[in-house]
């Protein structure tokens, strides 16, 4: 009896460690952006441990928590999580009450599919037009392979709001892991003044409404760090 209760008090402090998320620059980090977003949107209580990227401690502090050498890092009890994808597929098995996927199972494949496809492709919009909260405004040539890029995404959107986005804005409805995989792409349109058809704006309007949103484009805003391979556009 003894030795159960020393085992489900355990347990007890064990649930109330909070989460902690380790990010990168507020200003230019996208993927510490979707899994920071995804947390905060969805109303899941967590730590924040920022770390400023670039320096010359900056491997050497991200290597306390992760040996990938990259944020985000998800730290869940003893459990270490690496690469935003993993953080959010760990998310929506840990909390099921927030619904991180859709609820049907055709639309659940849907938005699995365009996540993994932002979270492995778009390499020439990664490249030609880095994610910079700070800036508004900039200027960017745009090659074939960055068009086709834009042109994409623009396709990706237009069709989630025909088939399950009505008016509310988010690309199935709901808020969904997916929501949070193309947040740094409308922050990055909004950076390069890409301008979007009606179909593909629901979306990039409801984002930007979003109190997690404003909340993380004015720390970003507040950072002083500049990263000068980042500095696309001038």
């Amino acid at each position: 009896m003894l030795r159960q209760s020393f085992t489900m008090g355990m347990a007890t402090r064990h649930m109330a460690v909070k989460p902690q998320l380790v990010i990168g620059n507020k200003n230019y980090s996208s993927w510490s952006l979707r899994a920071w977003f995804l947390l905060r949107e969805a109303d899941i209580d967590f730590d924040e441990n920022r770390i400023s990227l670039d320096t010359a401690g900056t491997a050497a502090q991200i290597a306390e928590f992760t040996q990938a050498g990259r944020v985000p890092v998800l730290l869940l009890d003893e459990v270490t999580v690496w690469d935003t994808l993993a953080i959010a597929e760990t998310a929506a098995e840990r909390w099921p009450d927030k619904n991180l996927w859709p609820g049907d199972a055709d639309a659940r494949a849907h938005a699995r599919s365009i996540s993994a496809e932002m979270h492995s492709g778009f390499g020439a919009l990664r490249a030609g037009m880095p994610m910079n909260c700070r800036a508004m405004g900039r200027k960017v040539s745009l090659p074939d392979e960055l068009t086709q890029d834009v042109d994409r995404v623009i396709a990706i959107w237009s069709e989630c709001h025909r088939r399950y986005g009505a008016d509310e804005g988010w690309l199935f409805g709901d808020f969904c892991i997916a929501d949070a995989m193309y947040a740094p792409v409308v922050l990055r349109f909004r950076t390069y003044g890409i301008n979007l058809p009606e179909s593909a704006g629901f979306y990039p309007r409801r984002l930007l409404q979003s109190t997690a949103m404003q909340e993380w484009l004015a720390s970003a805003e507040s950072e002083i760090e500049v990263l000068e391979r980042e500095e696309t556009g001038r």
